[in-house]
């Protein structure tokens, strides 16, 4: 019988809990001495890791447990939950980017729902800001697949953000095919997803 795969674990250094890396954020000391996300966890130096949460990351810096885990005084700015936020936003934009790029993922409402009539999608993305009734019909469109509307649904975008990133006007709805460059996409909303729950 072939190894299950373990993923690495580290400890959230507000709770002291130990938990999957897929579940938390790391942050490290810039060079000035600010402390600064690092979202795909690969800068160099010592890190300290957060619960993937943005009250966590708030709780975090009112209880200085980042300075108290490093055991060094830190800088820390303001906005870090927001910076955080917003870093994530981005790897999710670029992700869905590329997976336009590689043919994984239309747009447009009549185009997503052929595709998800057809059985080809894997995630739905809804922008935030849809009109109440798209987003209904969308979802109706869902529900009467064969998936029985348990396929992943995100709202987590504007149709600004959605727009600027594939690179078309008004994009409200996008479907996710199957690929590796999909497979990215999801990773990347169910993390942002997780961090403003």
């Amino acid at each position: 019988m072939a190894p299950r795969f373990r993923e690495i674990e580290r400890e959230c250094c507000l709770t002291r809990e130990v938990k999957p890396q897929s579940e938390l954020m790391r942050f490290v000391v810039s060079p000035e001495g600010v402390l600064t996300p690092d979202v795909d966890a690969k800068a160099p130096g010592r890190g300290v890791w957060v619960t993937l949460s943005e009250e966590a990351v708030k709780e975090a810096m009112r209880k200085k447990a980042f300075a108290r885990s490093l055991k060094q005084g830190v800088e820390m700015p303001a906005d870090l939950a927001h910076q955080v936020r917003s870093r994530l936003e981005q790897r999710l934009l670029g992700a869905l980017g590329l997976a336009r790029k590689a043919g994984q993922l239309v747009t447009g409402a009549t185009r997503v729902r052929s595709a998800i009539a057809a059985g080809e999608v894997q995630a739905l993305f809804t922008a935030r800001d849809a009109a109440p009734d798209g987003r209904q019909k969308m979802l109706g469109a869902l529900r009467a697949s064969e998936s029985g509307g348990s396929l992943p649904h995100y709202e987590l975008l504007t149709s600004d953000q959605l727009s600027l990133a594939l690179g078309a006007g008004n994009v409200i709805h996008a479907a996710l095919a199957k690929g590796a460059a999909a497979d990215a996409v999801l990773l990347r909303a169910q993390r942002l997803a997780r961090y403003i729950a």
